[in-house]
């Protein structure tokens, strides 16, 4: 089963969750959802925690959200912990989709156990988090790593409905140990498998491979090269070593990256509709 709460709210106007601060970083990460909301047909509904002295620039806010975006947006100003409160929220409204800006300077491993990093590992909806302030116009390239789990292969159709929303290409990246030949002719293999799946849905595609003793590092890296607009990554922390881009390793990249990240949750509630990639 393939998540899939993006594709199934399309037809009805779904939600775009973004907590806001008045951060540059939470700004930003308002300017990054128009494309996707008009794409996707959703509204747009900013969460606010620091009570009422701030209603006014909040309500300001989301009218000059609307104002510019032409996409119907919304407020809501509550207590409690911003993040906390997102994942509630997002819960509650059946959320499509969370962006959360995050302060630069904080580094995601300094934080874990903290709201913040609560906010990706219990959102029950995919988090795009933005720590640079550039605005993307759009999205041209999506950069796809993968592993051998069969949790990675869940965001192969969440990358292709971006594709699709952004007419973007979907750049597959394989990372391996040289010292584990048996993976490594493994994950060749079925990188190729996807990227010829990925083409079959008219989308252009590439896959490569690189040996690595620092796989966040080189995803970063590997993603200014080719000048991603997005990296798209799984939440899954209890599992085994080799499947690099999940736990430890995804914390990383949501931590170092100055592109934005997606973090798909793996698949487990009633509510997402099933489609398979045809994948095994």
């Amino acid at each position: 089963m393939i998540q899939n709460l993006i594709l199934m709210q399309i037809k009805e106007r779904g939600i775009i969750l973004i907590p806001i601060d008045f951060t540059k970083q939470s700004l930003a990460a308002i300017k990054q959802s128009y494309n996707l909301a008009k794409y996707t047909h959703s509204k747009l509904l900013l969460l606010h925690t620091e009570g009422q002295e701030s209603l006014d620039a909040l309500k300001k806010l989301a009218e000059q959200t609307e104002l510019e975006s032409g996409v119907p947006t919304d407020f809501i100003n509550t207590e409690g912990d911003i993040y906390s409160e997102t994942d509630r929220l997002a819960e509650e409204r059946n959320a499509t989709l969370i962006i959360a800006g995050l302060e630069s300077h904080m580094r995601f491993r300094n934080i874990i156990g903290s709201s913040a990093s609560r906010l990706i590992r219990k959102a029950p909806c995919p988090v795009i988090t933005i720590r640079g302030q550039d605005h993307r116009d759009g999205c041209e390239h999506i950069l796809l790593p993968l592993d051998l789990s069969p949790e990675s292969r869940e965001k192969v159709d969440v990358a292709i409905q971006f594709a699709n929303y952004f007419g973007a290409s979907i750049r597959i990246l394989g990372i391996f140990s040289e010292i584990d030949t048996e993976y490594e002719n493994q994950l060749l293999a079925y990188t190729f498998q996807v990227k010829q799946f990925i083409k079959s849905r008219g989308i252009s595609c590439s896959n490569k491979s690189i040996a690595s003793k620092h796989p966040a590092e080189t995803v970063v890296e590997y993603a200014n090269k080719i000048e991603a607009d997005l990296i798209i990554i799984m939440n899954k922390p209890d599992l085994s070593v080799p499947e690099i881009f999940n736990g430890t390793e995804a914390q990383k990249i949501v931590d170092i990256s100055n592109i934005p990240v997606m973090t798909v949750q793996p698949m487990k509630r009633e509510n997402m509709l099933s489609f398979g990639t045809g994948l095994s």
